[in-house]
Order: C-alpha cells, then structure tokens, then sequence
C-alpha cells in the first residue's frame, strides 16, 4: 500500500469511528430529532450533524478534494471532475430508520475514489462494534482481520440480502423479482443498510445482495465486498446519471458461483 492510500486509510477509518461514538451518543441520549425528505424518506439530526462533521474534517485535512455526501453535497458533477480528482463519497449514517427505531443495523460509510477507479472503503457500524475496511488490491478486512466471501456454490442454499424504496410506486415490480428469488435460493434478508449489507457479503454472513440504491450507499461497501472476492455488478441497464463505478442502480453483488445464476433468475 502508498503511504498516501495508507493516510487516506487511516484518516477515514479514524473519522469514522469517531463519527459512530456521536450516533451511540445520540441514541443513548435520544437527543436527535426526526424530519422527512421529498415527505416521505426519513432523516435524523444526527444524519445532518455526522455529514457536517465528516465534510468538514476532510475539507479541512485535504482541501484539495471533492466531497460527495449525501446530505451536503448530493450533486456533484462527475462529468466536470478531471480524470484524477480525488472524490470522497460518504454517508453519515446508513440505515437512518434503523437507528431512528433502535435497531443495531446502522453504519456510517466512507468510501475515496480517483476517477473511474474504487480507491478505498470505510464502513463503520457503532452498535456492532465493527469496522470493515478495505484498499483496492490489498484484501478486505473487519476489526484488522482479514475476510473473504463465502464461496457458496448453490443458489438454493444461498442467503441473499435485500432492500425496498421509500417511494412505492414501483413495488410491484420489486416484489415479482423478489418473489422469483425466494423461488429459488435458501431465504431472503432486509436488514437496512446497504453498505453493510456488502460487508457482510465480504465476511461471508451473506452470500448476495441486490437492490437499487444511491452511489453513498455502496460507494465503500462495493470495494470492500470486491476485495473479499465477491464479482460486482448489475443485473438491469444503467438509467441514472452516475459513473458505473458510482452507481447503485440495480446493484448486484455476489460470491462468484451464484452471480450469473443469480443475474439470470433477476
């Protein structure tokens, strides 16, 4: 590893954690307040106070970098970006509903990109106690020990994760194609959070996810889960805006062995 990714590793996962001690503080002490997006998808005071917190520590410690966080820069322009800008892609807390309801489901992602290229990955999940990170092309990785997929050959025995909108409008559509996956895989799982839905791909406790989420749900998860030797990919066209590299539209991530069977049955 570059001492420079080496830095940026150690900067993530430092603010990262320190970024989880304010959601268990906000938790314990049910200082949080509740509003809604768009009238429907929820976010937390906390949600707005982490991503101030995480944009201003990088803007601080790298002002030359360019910020892609889901409350406070949601829109930047990847087609303006030169071909080696370093981009952080965050999320301050994954699985808002969760942490809103006292679930234990619930990470803070951080995820550095340079161009078209997953650089590193960051995800931190306070009431578990874990931190998953990893770098492109060094392993993957949960509390300094190394993790990988779990290699699971038959998708009728396989776990595979899942998630819905906040907007209903195309659940028909979702609950067919799940419907043909409970058909043929051992059970499903929504556990809401994406990004930690992809690490625990890369850990083996899932051995796939599919769903269609934003690019700071999966911008870290994605590498993390890829380093662990799962195939990443999509199992429908891309129709958002977003790089390839970025997008969490129609996201497929599995063990090798179950992804085309796994495609196909998508």
């Amino acid at each position: 590893m570059s001492s420079k990714y080496h830095d940026w590793l150690a900067f993530a996962k430092k603010i990262a954690i320190q970024a989880g001690s304010m959601i268990l503080e906000a938790r314990q002490t049910a200082s949080f307040e509740r509003d809604y997006k768009l009238h429907h998808e929820l976010v937390t005071s906390t949600d707005v106070a982490v991503d101030a917190y995480l944009c201003a520590q990088i803007q601080t410690r790298y002002p030359q970098h360019t910020i892609l966080s889901e409350e406070t820069f949601p829109d930047v322009s990847f087609d303006s970006l030169a071909e080696e800008q370093v981009v952080w892609v965050i999320d301050p807390i994954d699985g808002t509903v969760n942490f809103a309801h006292g679930h234990k489901h619930v990470a803070v992602s951080i995820g550095l990109f340079i161009g078209s290229q997953r650089i590193l990955g960051v995800v931190h999940a306070p009431f578990l106690q874990e931190t998953y990170y990893a770098v492109k092309n060094g392993g993957a990785f949960c509390n300094e020990q190394p993790i990988q997929v779990s290699h699971a050959l038959q998708l009728r025995n396989a776990l595979v994760a899942t998630g819905f909108p906040y907007q209903k409008d195309a659940l028909p559509e979702l609950i067919e194609r799940l419907s043909r996956v409970l058909a043929v895989c051992q059970d499903v799982r929504r556990n809401g959070s994406a990004a930690l839905d992809l690490c625990w791909v890369a850990a083996g406790r899932l051995d796939a996810y599919y769903e269609s989420v934003k690019p700071w749900d999966m911008a870290a998860g994605a590498l993390i889960a890829e380093e662990a030797g799962a195939r990443v990919g999509h199992f429908l066209p891309m129709l958002d805006h977003w790089p390839e590299v970025i997008s969490g539209e129609a996201l497929l991530v599995a063990t090798p062995e179950l992804y085309e069977s796994l495609l196909a049955t998508l």
